[in-house]
This record gives structure tokens, sequence and C-alpha cells, in this order.
């Protein structure tokens, strides 16, 4: 097996529908992995399937709700029975918390965003956890912050709470969770062209204060998570967990 080879490996994407998670998924799946996206949205999932089909990418969907621990293991239980195991894990899914003022904000905002951007991730590692560490064979945990969880989030406040929550969850998960080879990685997206950012990059106004801070002077793009998916799931990082790794295209150092 070669460093990057994810042959024989098996897979689960939540929010893999879409966005950063689908491509994600696809590299997982070309690295020789069986991949299954899993989202709310079927309709996503069935397109995502059928365009990955189209380039020879094969992908298996699931509809689950990040927010239904129930769901979270029952998916993972059929997963590993349909795919021999599980492996790989990319927490994923995840909402916005639109741009209220701090005394616009409601109780039910908030906590609808932590339901899925935190509680779900926390849930989807354990469901995951509980099928990886029984099968005695390791595995990798991958899961997706955003640089809301490093940087000051005004008018975003939900969301940026949640995403320091998964930083925060990645560490505590890798360090218990290491005795059980099961590495947990945290990776921490900039400016994304998603459909969470349509609004933000239709807007002139935004995109002409922001771009120039970004040393790549462009949005990046869901390919560009291709290669650290791969990189997280294989045995290139054996050593590495508990770690968060930023691709922002140099926006925060600069």
């Amino acid at each position: 097996m070669t460093l990057f080879d994810l042959t024989g490996k098996s897979a689960v994407v939540t929010g893999g529908g879409t966005g950063i998670g689908l491509a994600m998924a696809r590299a997982l799946a070309s690295a020789g992995a069986q991949v299954s996206i899993w989202g709310r949205r079927q309709e996503k999932l069935d397109e995502a399937v059928k365009s990955a089909a189209a380039e020879g990418i094969s992908l298996a969907a699931r509809s689950v709700d990040v927010a239904d621990r129930q769901a979270l293991a029952d998916g993972f239980a059929a997963v590993a029975a349909e795919q021999g195991g599980l492996d790989i894990v990319v927490a994923n899914a995840g909402v916005s918390s639109g741009h209220a003022k701090l005394l616009e904000v409601t109780d039910k905002q908030f906590d609808d965003v932590l339901e899925i951007n935190l509680h779900g991730v926390f849930w989807t590692i354990r469901e995951a956890a509980a099928v990886m560490i029984p099968q005695e064979r390791g595995g990798s945990i991958i899961t997706v912050s955003s640089l809301a969880a490093l940087d000051a989030t005004p008018r975003n406040y939900g969301y940026g709470a949640s995403k320091a929550g998964v930083v925060s969850l990645t560490k505590a998960s890798a360090v218990e969770l290491a005795r059980h080879q099961i590495r947990v990685n945290a990776v921490l997206p900039g400016w994304i062209e998603t459909d969470m950012t349509d609004g933000l990059q239709q807007n002139e106004a935004f995109t002409a204060n922001v771009m120039p801070r970004v040393p790549e002077r462009r949005w990046g793009r869901p390919q560009d998570f291709a290669g650290i998916a791969v990189y997280l799931a294989s045995e290139a990082s054996a050593y590495q967990t508990g770690t968060q790794t930023v691709i922002d295209g140099g926006y925060s150092i600069f």
C-alpha cells in the first residue's frame, strides 16, 4: 500500500452533498475508499452521486441529520455493515447563524446553530468512535471547523462559538482516542466559495474589502480541501492527532 492509498477503507462524510464535504468525499473515493455521503437534502445527495459517477467516482448516499443522535448511530452501523467497517469519518455538516446584531439574536437562533455545528459534531465523533473502537483497527476522524474559531465573528455569534467548540472537541477526542489508534484532526477553512458564502460572494463591498487581504487574491474553492482530506485519512499522517490545519490562502497571517 502506498502512503496515500485508501483502498479497502470505509468512509463517511457528513454534509457531503455539496461544497467542501463533497470535494473531500470525492477525493477519498478517488484514493480508493468506499465513501458514503450524508446530508438532510436527498436531492442534493442524489445529484452529487450522479455527477461523481459521470466522472468515474463511486459514492453512496444516505439521508442522515446529524442533530438526530439515533439516526447517526443507525447510519454508522449500517455503513459498517455495508462497507466492511468504518475507518474514516469527516464531520463536516454545518449551518450559518446569519448576521444579526447581538441584541437581535434570539435564543432559538443561537441554539439551532449549536445543535448542528457543535452537538452534531460531538454526536458524530461519539457514535463513530462507538463503531471504530471495537474494530481494533484504528481510524481517522476529521472535523471541519472554521477561521471563525480563531478570529472575532461579530453578528455571527452561534457560528463562531460552535466552530471554536469544534476545535476543543477535536483536541479532547484526540487525547482520549489515541490509545485506540484513532486520530482526530481539525481543518479550518477561510473564505471559501460554497452555498453558505454565496451572499457574501455577491456582495461587491465585502469582496472589495476582504479579497485584497487574501495573499492568493481569490476565494478558496471546495477542491482546495481534497488533498488535506486524503492526507489526514491516510497513513501519511499516522502520527498526527489533535491538530488544526488552516486553509485560507494566507488570510489569517496577512
